[in-house]
C-alpha cells in the first residue's frame, strides 16, 4: 500500500471524544492513534471507544505535535478556515484521496485540534497542508469525533478497502419468454375476475398484457413476485 495513516489529536479536552475518534478509526480500518498533550490523565479509559479499546491502549501519547509527526512524510491540519490566512495548500475532504495520490509513499498524518479552540496557528503552520470539511457558513466547525469519522470515511473510499459486509446484489437475470407468459396468464385471469377492460376481447386483453409485461425492465425474481401477487389477489377476488 502506498500510504499508511495516523490520526493525531492535539490537546483534546474530552476523553469521550478521543474514544469516539478511536471507534471511528476502527470502523474504517485505521489503528494508529496519536494524542498530543491530552487534558485528562485517564483518557485511555473512555467508555465511548466501543470496539476500539485496543486502539486506545496502543495509542501513543506525545508532549508536542513535532514529536507526533516525526516519522510521517506528510501532514494535513484539519481546520474550519474561518479568519485564517493560510500559506499551505487547502484540500477539501471530498478531494482528499485525489490529493493523496500526489504525495510520496509513507505515513500520512491527519491532525485535529481540541474541541474548544481547534488547532493553533502554530500547529497549522507545522503541517504541510490544510484539510477542510465543507460546511455551511452558519455552522463552520464540526465536533472533533465527527470530523475524524468523516475523514476516516473518505480514506476508506480508496481502492483496497474491504468492508466487513457488502450489499449483495439481487439477481438481474432477465425472465424468459415462457416465464413472462406465465405472468400474462395470471394477470389475464385476474382481469377476468375483476371485469377489468371489458371493452377488449380475450385476444386483445392478452395482447395488451403481453405488450405491457414485455416492456417492463424487470428481473426474473421481480417477475415471480408479481406472479405470486396476482395469484393472491385472484384468490381474494373470488
Amino acid at each position: 500500500m502506498k500510504h499508511t495513516f495516523c490520526i493525531v489529536l492535539v490537546r483534546p479536552r474530552d476523553p469521550n471524544n478521543i474514544g469516539a475518534a478511536a471507534r471511528a478509526m476502527a470502523n474504517f480500518g485505521l489503528s494508529d492513534l496519536r494524542v498530543v498533550e491530552p487534558f485528562a490523565v485517564a483518557w485511555r479509559e473512555a467508555v465511548s471507544a466501543v470496539g476500539a479499546e485496543d486502539i486506545m491502549q496502543s495509542a501513543h501519547q506525545f508532549s508536542s505535535l513535532e514529536e507526533a509527526l516525526a516519522d510521517t512524510v506528510y501532514s494535513l491540519a484539519a481546520t474550519a478556515l474561518r479568519n485564517r490566512h493560510l500559506e499551505q495548500p487547502i484540500v477539501t475532504s471530498p478531494h482528499l484521496n485525489a490529493y493523496l495520490h500526489t504525495l510520496p509513499e509513507g505515513k500520512i498524518a491527519l491532525v485535529f485540534g481540541n474541541e474548544k479552540t481547534g488547532l493553533s496557528g502554530e500547529d497549522i503552520e507545522r503541517c504541510r497542508a490544510v484539510l477542510n470539511i465543507p460546511t455551511v457558513s452558519k455552522q463552520p466547525s464540526i465536533n472533533l469525533a465527527q470530523a475524524v469519522i468523516l475523514t476516516c470515511y473518505e480514506l476508506s473510499q480508496q481502492a483496497g478497502f474491504t468492508p466487513l459486509r457488502s450489499i449483495e446484489k439481487q439477481s438481474l437475470k432477465a425472465p424468459t419468454d415462457s416465464q413472462k407468459e406465465i405472468l400474462v396468464e395470471r394477470v389475464y385471469r385476474l382481469c377476468e375476475q375483476a371485469d377489468l377492460r371489458p371493452d377488449l376481447t380475450p385476444q386483445q386483453r392478452k395482447a395488451f398484457l403481453r405488450r405491457l409485461i414485455g416492456d417492463l425492465p424487470i428481473s426474473e425474481i421481480q417477475l415471480f413476485f408479481l406472479k405470486s401477487l396476482a395469484e393472491r389477489l385472484s384468490q381474494r377476488v373470488r
